[in-house]
């Protein structure tokens, strides 16, 4: 494939844009080369600037759980913007879609929309500490909660060692109140939780994590932090950023069994605009300013746009149930074809899937944790794997630590395609 444009309007970009994009991990530093531009997107394709049509996984990160452009949201857009974009001031759309949120995910009364996924966590962790009148949190190696300082930390040398910032501009002062744990294993969550006894908010996490590729919690470990939480006092809170209304309309709750106190949304809610919300019962939501002492305000929440987008979504999943069921049918269909090929080619590799989300991971050993995850991409491999599917028409996040995306827009054909470029990428590894 011939990339002469996009490579030409990468370097046109680094000029004006710090590393030439708006978000890291679209600098394809993790995979080498140049990043991909877009020209636009249909269904399940993307079509970049030199005329390249792509089966795509990524799903703008998530969103596009019907496909790109998807004729009702789009429409649904396009007649909000004819009225006016943003108001600064309530619409009755706000609540129509709150309405329907709060019918579809179990054990929530209230919903406050945002702007982001990292809007939505930040704002979640400062209500869970207003609610508590605690101020640590736990979160755990690997998941992501958008770049909010709290959340980026990095481990000490031992599990009981306060992070510190793995970024420059987040404070010590800051990381010192952040405690990492590893994920699925709750025996770490005990021994942090016992030496932190009375000090804990709450705890964060991607229930089904998604940024160190996609790894499901072990058997019993949601269970156990929430006993865990019940106990002690402390406030569960999932970061259903990528997992709400995709896993299942009520999100990881519904499809798990295993209730939060404060949920996160963003990514599908908003039909691809951007927007994020959280979420809990009323008597944490009402902790919310003006009814509440816990101050979060935000010029764009709720904006007609990304409401009128985000409402048609929710409305389209809700009264269709069986989209769930096709699309962990697809991604079922997908784990089986790729595991073949990689094993005709005697590639080692291990396979998460859970849902809609997948990933395959270069190494024997199962991935249930950051640590194992970054051992598998340290190969090299998926490197290699990313330029041979991408050669073979197919795009893929350009990082071993990103979860795949199923849409529905996917055919089987789509679907056998994948599969059959996967065996010429392996071919190679």
């Amino acid at each position: 494939m011939i990339y002469k444009r996009s490579s030409e309007l990468f370097k046109e970009a680094q000029k004006v844009i710090p590393g030439g994009v708006n978000s890291p991990v679209r600098a394809f530093k993790a995979v080498g080369g140049d990043p991909i531009f877009i020209k636009k997107a249909e269904g399940a394709y993307l079509f970049d600037e030199d005329g390249n049509k792509l089966i795509e996984y990524i799903n703008s990160w998530g969103p596009m759980i019907l496909g790109h452009a998807h004729k009702p949201v789009v429409d649904a857009v396009v007649e909000r913007a004819k009225q006016g974009t943003s108001f600064g001031t309530p619409t009755g759309l706000e609540t129509k879609i709150a309405e329907l949120a709060v019918k579809m995910v179990p054990n929530i009364d209230k919903i406050r929309m945002v702007n982001s996924g990292t809007e939505a966590c930040m704002s979640a962790v400062r209500l869970a500490r207003g609610f508590t009148g605690k101020e640590k949190i736990i979160k755990f190696a690997g998941c992501y909660h958008g770049h909010s300082d709290s959340f980026l930390i990095q481990a000490g040398s031992g599990a009981m060692t306060f992070g510190m910032p793995n970024s420059p501009g987040v404070t010590r002062g800051t990381a010192k109140d952040t405690l990492l744990a590893k994920y699925n294993d709750l025996e770490n969550v005990k021994h942090l939780v016992e030496a932190n006894k009375g000090e804990i908010a709450c705890i964060i996490l991607e229930p089904v994590a998604g940024n160190m590729g996609c790894i499901p919690p072990v058997e019993g470990f949601l269970e156990g932090l929430r006993k865990i939480c019940d106990e002690t006092g402390i406030l569960l809170i999932f970061d259903e950023v990528m997992t709400g209304f995709r896993l299942a309309a009520g999100g990881v709750q519904e499809r798990m069994g295993v209730k939060a106190d404060i949920l996160c949304f963003g990514k599908v809610i908003g039909g691809g605009l951007p927007v994020g919300a959280f979420a809990a019962r009323n008597e944490i939501m009402d902790y919310l300013a003006p009814v509440g002492p816990v101050y979060q305000a935000g010029t764009l929440s709720g904006n007609p746009l990304a409401m009128a987008a985000g409402y048609t979504m929710l409305k389209e999943l809700h009264d269709n149930p069986n989209i769930f069921e096709s699309i962990d049918k697809k991604t079922e269909y997908l784990h089986k074809g790729l595991d073949k090929v990689l094993k005709e080619n005697h590639v080692p590799h291990s396979i998460n899937r859970i849902g809609s989300m997948i990933s395959v991971h270069f190494g024997e050993d199962a991935v249930t944790d950051f640590e194992s995850s970054a051992k598998s991409a340290s190969n090299g491999m998926f490197n290699k794997f990313f330029h041979g599917m991408l050669q073979n028409g197919i795009y893929l996040a350009p990082s071993a630590f990103e979860t795949w995306f199923i849409s529905e827009a996917l055919t089987y054909d789509d679907l056998d395609k994948t599969i059959e470029a996967a065996g010429i990428a392996a071919k190679e590894l």
